[in-house]
């Protein structure tokens, strides 16, 4: 596999990581991937859309190549400005945008408040937590939201991050929290998600941080009404064996102006490595009209 080029920008002070695809004379395509993941993740996505499309794929802030936040949180809000300094700063727009999970969520908040920059979006299992799940947190005061989360907090600053004696090690963890992963798809990943620390164990590169919840952000009912100022074609894919629930049966997939709604059969949340072939053949389908 011939892989990308690397590059770094700076947002809030920031240093963050990038992969660049080449191609640069075709239409500019985005690439976000999901928690706990990174830019590597979509290595096979890329391949089958490099010809057509001149591809970035940044790694979010706190995992990756990209810095981790020092005094403050993994705010939703944060991560949409940087990807928006990351179109700005590459002048990259208008542009098709491809996101998984909290990936999704950041392309399709991006996508609602800047609708002019995107020409068409695909959201993989990228709406945050399930109708019932948001339903429960709202129920909490939102007091107790913001001890809850300092409670987590001194719990994950108490944590070390794990480390394995070896890259095979890590290798069995990624394959055995994800099955569907062919052998050889899961020690892509884990080779470019692991960093070997100085007394030679390794340790995932993402910032424990990320875990914790932040106890603010957009109002969901606000988000509703940011998708509603989606203008561009959106697909939005799910997996049936996801803990995910469909958009279109839920509710969701109505607030957007022009989307619609794919399940894809013996898939989990990581629909894009679990049936990747029908997936790209989806998705191909969705960008060609």
């Amino acid at each position: 596999m011939e892989g990308p080029t690397s590059h770094v920008y700076f947002s809030q002070r920031l240093r963050l990581h990038y992969v660049d695809w080449g191609n640069n004379d075709a239409p500019p395509m985005l690439l976000v991937h999901g928690g706990r993941d990174h830019c590597r993740n979509w290595d096979w996505v890329a391949q089958e859309l490099r010809k057509d499309y001149h591809i970035i794929a940044p790694d979010l802030r706190g995992h990756g190549d990209s810095q981790w936040m020092i005094g403050g949180s993994y705010n939703q809000v944060d991560y949409v400005y940087d990807i928006a300094q990351l179109l700005h700063q590459t002048k990259m727009t208008p542009v098709t945008i491809i996101g998984h999970s909290l990936g999704g969520s950041i392309s399709v908040n991006y996508t609602g408040l800047y609708p002019e920059t995107v020409g068409k979006l695909v959201s993989i299992e990228g709406m945050g937590p399930p109708p019932a799940m948001i339903k429960e947190r709202l129920s909490q005061p939102t007091a107790k939201r913001i001890t809850d989360w300092i409670d987590d907090l001194r719990k994950i600053a108490g944590r070390q991050p794990r480390r394995y004696q070896t890259q095979e090690e890590a290798f069995q963890r990624m394959q055995a929290e994800n099955p569907h992963l062919s052998e050889a798809r899961a020690r892509h990943l884990t080779i470019h998600g692991v960093n070997q620390n100085e007394d030679g164990t390794y340790s995932w590169k993402f910032d424990n941080y990320i875990r914790a919840f932040p106890p603010v952000g957009i109002p969901f009912d606000e988000m509703y009404k940011i998708y509603a100022q989606i203008t561009c074609p959106t697909l939005l894919i799910r997996g049936t064996e996801s803990w995910a629930s469909d958009p279109e049966k839920d509710g969701r997939a109505s607030h957007f102006k022009n989307a619609r709604v794919a399940n894809i059969e013996k898939a989990g949340h990581w629909v894009h490595h679990d049936q990747l072939e029908e997936f790209m053949s989806i998705t191909k389908a969705f960008l060609a009209e």
